[in-house]
């Protein structure tokens, strides 16, 4: 499986776990759910994630990283300031709140399961391979920053 790793980006990731999600929705509707608000909930979940995107975008430029999830190797700077002092990964944990909104928005349990499958690739395919370059890189700094940062949250 280590064929998958570092292949697809994570926003293509997103938007096909997205579309999974509206497909599943539309297949079983009888496993729809309603929550008072869930436009409103759904969109603030979705604005939190949004911006937790945008604070990890921000950091990489200021210190002219790469962005590209896919080639951890060309990464100049260990991030370790602003958003990356709460999580290793806050792009991917502001994908995650997208995903969760859009599953609350389209009121579909069913489409819910997709989050942990969303975790788990990330995990696997993504993280972990990008951890790897990481500690080969900033070594001792790496593994000092996470020691003391987790992954997610």
């Amino acid at each position: 499986m280590k064929v998958l790793e570092l292949k697809i980006p994570p926003i293509v990731l997103v938007a096909i776990v997205a579309a999974c999600m509206w497909a599943v929705s539309r297949i079983w509707p009888s496993l729809s759910f309603t929550i008072l608000g869930a436009t409103w909930l759904s969109s603030g979940i979705a604005v939190v994630g949004v911006c937790i995107i945008l604070l990890g975008i921000l950091e990489f430029i200021s210190v002219g990283t790469t962005m590209d999830p896919r080639v951890p190797d060309r990464s100049t700077s260990l991030v370790v300031r602003g958003i990356y002092r709460h999580s290793r990964n806050p792009m991917y944990v502001g994908f995650l709140l997208v995903l969760c909104a859009w599953g609350l928005y389209l009121s579909s349990a069913l489409s819910l399961l997709f989050l942990p499958v969303f975790i788990a690739y990330m995990n696997r395919f993504q993280i972990i391979p990008e951890e790897r370059y990481m500690r080969d890189k900033f070594a001792e700094e790496y593994t000092k920053y996470t020691s003391e940062v987790r992954r997610w949250v």
